[in-house]
């Protein structure tokens, strides 16, 4: 299994990578990966789409910090797919300042990211 840090992925990405975000809806709705060739599956809805992924371009696989990334990716590639997975997922891509996009609308509330949850709409 490859794994690509977030520059690595930018990269990839400009180069015409798509990134696959398995991330929940709800965290996704709230900040996003921003490149290009982004789509977001989350994880549990993955099986029923895994037919509309490209099996002859790069995928590269993300999560929030990188550890259900490298089960799907195992997983892809064992059915044809040519992906890699990127380390430390959206924590590290944000924190190394590659771009993303935020909806102050739809915050999130938890103490770290294994307990964030959408906060209580006014």
């Amino acid at each position: 299994m490859k794994v690509v840090t977030p520059k690595e992925a930018f990269e990839l990405c400009k180069e015409g990578a798509l990134l696959l975000d398995i991330r929940d809806e709800f965290i996704n709705a709230f900040k996003q990966f921003d490149v290009e060739l982004v789509i977001n599956i989350p994880l549990k809805k993955l099986n029923d789409k895994i037919n509309n992924l490209p099996k002859g371009q790069l995928i590269i696989i993300a999560d929030t910090s990188g550890i259900n990334s490298k089960e799907v990716c195992n997983n892809l590639f064992k059915q044809g797919f040519n992906v890699c997975v990127l380390a430390g997922g959206f924590v590290e891509w944000e924190r190394d300042g590659f771009p993303i996009l935020i909806n102050k609308k739809e915050r999130l509330s938890g103490s770290c990211a294994c307990q964030l949850r959408p906060r209580e709409k006014k």
